[in-house]
């Protein structure tokens, strides 16, 4: 679902907040090492699912709500993949066909490319990763796939990976809504 294809409504503050609070996380069920992000929803009792996602690890939905005029359950058409370290980016970026492959199918969708590490951007610019992948050739790839498909690279704590993935849909859905 993107933005512009949701039924344009006028939600009151109450529907809207009835609307928003049943949104379901989606995890794709290749995504492993995740038990932080899982505890956070658990925690915050954020509900979630494991899908096989096309493209990502992570998107939402909000469930059907036939009183508030969503016959059925509506998809965002978005994304988030996550890498849990510049190592892991920095070997993903190696494998180019394939990282490339997933960014084409991404590129008609918001899509995020979420990075485990606050200090990531400083780590590759420094060459401070374990992979051989030259520093300067690394961040001119990863530019590249950023202008080349149009998503954009945050680098974060992994403690707040969770509080990160759940409101950047939330959000997204709350500005469809309105």
């Amino acid at each position: 679902m993107k933005p512009a294809d949701m039924m344009k409504y006028s939600y009151t503050d109450k529907e809207l907040k009835e609307l928003l609070s049943s949104m379901v996380m989606l995890i794709d069920t290749r995504e492993q090492q995740n038990g932080h992000i899982l505890n956070y929803f658990d925690s915050q009792k954020i509900r979630y699912e494991k899908k096989k996602l096309d493209y990502g690890d992570y998107s939402a939905y909000l469930p059907a709500n036939e009183a508030l005029g969503i016959p059925r359950d509506m998809y965002l058409a978005a994304a988030i993949e996550r890498k849990n370290s510049v190592d892991e980016l920095a070997a993903t970026i190696k494998e180019r066909t394939r990282f490339e492959n997933e960014l084409i199918r991404a590129q008609q969708s918001p899509f995020v490319l979420m990075i485990e590490d606050a200090n990531g951007y400083e780590r590759i610019i420094r060459g401070a990763y374990r992979s051989q992948y030259n520093a300067k050739a690394l961040l001119a790839s990863l530019k590249s796939f950023e202008t080349r498909y149009g998503f954009q690279t945050v680098f974060l704590a992994p403690q707040t990976a969770g509080n990160y993935l759940f409101h950047h849909f939330y959000y997204m859905l709350r500005n469809a809504l309105k």
